[in-house]
């Protein structure tokens, strides 16, 4: 583990798309080496994965992120998608529990990890619910909870009533069979902007927010990472959505994550936001 700061304090996101002032991250191992990649893509390559997570952290610290990095401890290949493991509210980080059995054991890893940080908690998806952080996105005060191939019934009432008691609407939104997460297909760039992968999600439950609808072949651009109102961190392949995005008045700064985006793992998965104003 590597940190700026052991305490992050009582107050963490305040704001949705409020300035990023602290995050959490896991590197990722070599087994994502194995992780099958997205329909006509090679496989990821661990060393260039973790060059890249490293430039991300560092891109993360020049932007004024206290930035807490934490090695691996399982074998799953999504283990690097950080964002699984809980979601933070104003008084507390929200526990969730992967669909994936080889990630269940994660919880209680970040739950330690966040003692050691300060973090306090304000509950946690019990068995046998299921879900996993990368399917809430918040934005303004609605939550948004994706249903897709991950997560049940019974772990998003779970979570529904939590997010409901910390002053949130909870909308449900369908996702297509392929789509990875709802993180991947649709993010918050604005308090009042969303940003969405066309054909990947249902619009219909973003109806009171201005969206901006990707081109097929450049969802995944969705999965970006809010630094602040208006203000987002992408991957710098997806050139015709990020030039979209600029046009549309968005501040973007862009980076090389092919590697995680090989087996369909955005900036908003790989980061965990911890604090907000």
């Amino acid at each position: 583990m590597t940190k700026d700061s052991v305490h992050f304090g009582p107050r963490l996101v305040g704001s949705p798309t409020g300035a990023l002032r602290a995050a959490m991250l896991v590197r990722p191992n070599r087994s994502i080496e194995r992780a099958k990649p997205l329909s006509g893509e090679p496989g990821a390559v661990y060393s260039r994965a973790l060059e890249q997570h490293a430039v991300l952290c560092k891109t993360l610290r020049y932007f004024g992120v206290e930035t807490v990095v934490f090695d691996p401890h399982g074998d799953d290949s999504f283990e690097a998608s950080a964002s699984d493991g809980a979601v933070a509210f104003e008084d507390g980080a929200m526990l969730m529990r992967p669909t994936a059995m080889s990630r269940r054991a994660e919880a209680d890893r970040t739950q330690a990890e966040f003692a050691q940080l300060d973090v306090p908690l304000a509950g946690h998806i019990v068995a046998p619910g299921l879900l996993d952080g990368t399917d809430v996105m918040f934005a303004g005060n609605t939550a948004f909870v994706g249903v897709g191939k991950r997560g049940n019934d019974l772990g998003r009432k779970g979570f529904a009533e939590v997010a409901r008691a910390h002053g949130y609407a909870v909308a449900e939104v369908r996702l297509a069979d392929d789509v990875p997460a709802l993180r991947a297909v649709a993010g918050a760039v604005s308090k009042d902007t969303i940003v969405l992968a066309a054909d990947k999600v249902d619009p219909a439950p973003f109806a009171r927010f201005k969206t901006i609808v990707l081109e097929r072949g450049e969802g995944f651009a969705a999965g970006l990472l809010c630094l602040d109102d208006g203000h987002v961190l992408a991957d710098i392949r997806f050139r015709t959505a990020l030039t979209a995005l600029r046009r549309a008045g968005i501040a973007v700064d862009s980076i090389d994550l092919y590697d995680f985006y090989k087996i369909g793992i955005t900036p908003s998965m790989l980061v965990l936001s911890l604090k907000r104003d």
